[in-house]
């Protein structure tokens, strides 16, 4: 797996070494190519979400016991894309997927497709279950923390005479595991501001080390219309395929969601936190900068989740990649199941949506006796 992740960082390095020289211009045909770009090129963000993710909803203080993740999404952007339009990092991000996946934005037909791009800033946090243990806990999960930025482009078809709705997604993920993650910190801070008892081991946490990740992600439903929601009482079901690389996790992912209830969004579900693939999907076949906010319907649904994966590596439990550290005998099979309740409306002519879920996994390494759960709270805002 060192190998595996060392190559990674190596593919990525040539990646972006190959696209630079293609990416690069005079500053005069920079200028051009900029003058030229409409308002509807540019990179304009329409919305915001955050979650919240811990363990204390599920009675509990161990493993994976908090995580936040703040989400800004763009604006819809239609056809080809035009990356000399963009910022520099989606700039780059954009031509990496390109080079990586040339058929991605490249296929003729893509004046069909609408796009988004999603930026999203977070931390996880892991403990093992004994708080006052200040030695290192061999039987159980290591102390571990991640930081990170990711960004993720959201690309949704539907081809003429199909039934089905597509969105894929291409994210990578940039960030720190160990003490510069400031898991330690965080969780001193809030620890300290309920009066719980903190967790004395952190001096055993994993070492710093840079977190990498790349993110494919495919989900498919039923086409819908190109409505904000689908009028009145119904059901659906989203499916999903995904696979993770890099040393935060590596795994394949194999998922559905089913969805009844008053108003049903026209998106593509809900689901944890994820640092990679980040689903805030673009309207069906629209280049508009934001939805039309008269065209959403108060509404509220009942969804549940059901996910099967194979992970080849998770930093949580494998502990650090490229130096000797803690670990313990992770589960190469793990399964995951969330239910939960989602409203959304509209609150002073913006879009508003909230949803909360319960979580509850398998064993995820050997040594663990309780298979785990925890608690999610999402608040997103459209502007």
């Amino acid at each position: 797996m060192r190998d595996s992740a060392q190559a990674l960082a190596l593919t990525l390095a040539l990646a972006l070494a190959a696209i630079a020289p293609a990416s690069a211009q005079s500053a005069d045909e920079q200028a051009i190519l900029i003058k030229a770009c409409r308002d509807e090129d540019r990179i304009r963000f329409r919305g915001l979400t955050a979650r919240l993710e811990n363990d204390i909803f599920a009675g509990a203080d161990q493993n994976y016991t908090s995580g936040i993740a703040l989400v800004a999404v763009s604006h819809d952007l239609a056809g080809r894309l035009k990356t000399e339009c963009m910022p520099t990092p989606l700039r780059l991000h954009a031509e990496l997927i390109k080079w990586l996946d040339s058929d991605y934005w490249s296929n003729p037909r893509n004046t069909l497709y609408s796009q988004n791009v999603v930026v999203k800033f977070g931390q996880s946090i892991y403990t093992p279950k004994d708080f006052a243990r200040t030695d290192l806990i061999r039987d159980d999960r290591p102390y571990a923390g991640l930081l990170y930025v990711g960004m993720s482009w959201n690309r949704r078809a539907h081809e003429s005479q199909s039934t089905i709705d597509v969105l894929d997604t291409r994210g990578i993920v940039l960030g720190v595991i160990g003490p510069m993650a400031l898991a330690e910190e965080s969780q001193n801070w809030v620890h300290d501001a309920r009066g719980f008892d903190k967790f004395l081991g952190w001096r055993n946490q994993l070492h710093n080390e840079p977190a990498l990740q790349l993110a494919l992600d495919r989900k498919f439903k039923r086409y819908r219309g190109t409505g904000m929601d689908t009028p009145g009482f119904s059901a659906d079901s989203i499916r999903s395929l995904g696979i993770q690389l890099g040393n935060i996790e590596t795994s394949a992912t194999l998922g559905i969601e089913a969805r009844v209830g008053w108003n049903l969004p026209n998106d593509f579900g809900t689901y944890p936190i994820k640092p990679g693939a980040e689903n805030r999907a673009p309207a069906v076949e629209s280049a508009q900068a934001k939805p039309a906010p008269g065209k959403m319907h108060p509404g509220i649904h009942l969804f549940g989740t059901l996910e099967t994966k194979y992970v080849a590596h998770d930093f949580s439990l494998d502990g650090n990649l490229f130096r000797s550290s803690h670990s313990v005998t992770r589960r190469p099979w793990l399964s995951q199941a969330a239910v939960g309740i989602s409203a959304q409306g509209l609150l002073a002519g913006h879009g508003v949506k909230v949803a909360v879920m319960h979580i509850f996994r398998t064993r995820e390494f050997e040594q663990q006796l309780r298979s785990p759960a925890y608690g999610s709270i999402a608040l997103s805002v459209e502007f």
